[in-house]
């Protein structure tokens, strides 16, 4: 029987245009939108404190799409990543403001929080063999629930300064803190995908599972990790949330994880195409926020949000599967 070599490194490529445009088109389609609106709005869509403000408000959404990559990597999806997210920030809410606990501790069971729905999800997908699908819709609906039991409706607002300092108030080169922490998570990220075995196995598990299974790699392991990252990253961004807006708000954070999902997806043709990676995630994440901005700030009106992002996730699953040349992803 073959086995996989795990610290086998990709082999080196000359340099090949349509590869390269393929790495890079996405990129080039970015600086286009930021070339568009600055020829229209030179003033203000140009200003730095236009894109310090784009790059440090969006950091939430660039951290829960780092998320939900984890088990699409490997394979299955995480509808419940947003449910996370609220359930997160409102648990620094309630403990915080409410209770009157430290700010240190609450981080810690808020995190914790999202590690057990992690956990939760891969029990009922791997133990009763339900698709990841189902299983996560219906548990992100069960968390969202208890999130609104929790709050009784309500936003909570007060959450302590210290991490609102840390996250949003405090800056480097005019951006807040928050898009800087995403980025390290995304450079993490990247490196355990492409140079750690545990990684390379999470890649192969998504690409064959059967395959992965012949080889040796405990496949259900690989998947349960991948579930678990993927609460304790929503989590995480739950964290940032509570820190930028210094509250909780029961309803607004699930409007996220149709966004992320179009970041993922169309961050998978860019970089490493026809694979979700962090980088490409970021770029999509911007990409999708430049063109949303320079609309509004045009006087579009409200639902040209929900257009962009609904219109962007089904093209870019389309562009996606035409990267793999059409074949099937093992989403069973």
């Amino acid at each position: 029987m073959t086995t996989i070599d795990m610290s086998a490194k990709a082999p080196r490529h000359s340099f090949n245009v349509k590869r390269e445009g393929e790495r890079y088109a996405l990129v080039a389609a970015w600086l286009l939108l930021i070339i568009i609106f600055g020829a229209l709005m030179p003033d203000s869509f140009l200003s730095w404190r236009n894109f310090s403000t784009m790059f440090g408000s969006q950091a939430v959404l660039v951290v829960l799409t780092l998320a939900i990559i984890v088990p699409l990597t490997s394979g299955d999806f995480d509808l419940s990543g947003a449910s996370v997210l609220t359930m997160s920030s409102m648990l620094i809410a309630v403990l915080n403001v409410k209770q009157g606990w430290p700010i240190g501790p609450v981080i810690l069971v808020a995190l914790a929080s999202g590690v057990v729905i992690g956990a939760i999800n891969a029990f009922f997908v791997l133990y009763f063999r339900i698709h990841s699908l189902i299983v996560t819709l219906g548990v992100g609906t069960f968390v969202n629930g208890m999130i609104l039991w929790v709050s009784q409706s309500q936003t909570i607002s007060g959450v302590s300064m210290t991490l609102v300092e840390w996250v949003i108030v405090n800056r480097l080169f005019g951006i807040p803190l928050a898009f800087f922490y995403a980025l390290i998570l995304a450079a993490v990220l990247w490196y355990v995908l492409e140079y750690t075995i545990a990684g390379r196995k999470l890649l192969f598990v998504g690409r064959g599972r059967e395959v992965s299974r012949l080889n040796g790699i405990n496949v259900d392991k690989v998947r349960a990790v991948s579930f678990i990252i993927s609460g304790l990253i929503s989590a995480l961004a739950g964290v940032f949330y509570s820190g930028m807006t210094g509250s909780a708000d029961p309803l607004s954070g699930l409007n996220l994880l149709l966004p992320a999902f179009a970041a993922a997806f169309l961050g998978a043709t860019t970089i490493s195409p026809g694979r979700f990676n962090a980088f490409g995630a970021i770029i999509s994440v911007y990409f999708l926020v430049t063109g949303i901005t320079g609309l509004t700030m045009l006087g579009a009106q409200a639902y040209v949000q929900n257009l962009f992002y609904g219109g962007a996730l089904v093209v870019a699953v389309s562009l996606s599967q035409l990267v793999r040349n059409r074949q099937p992803q093992d989403f069973s």
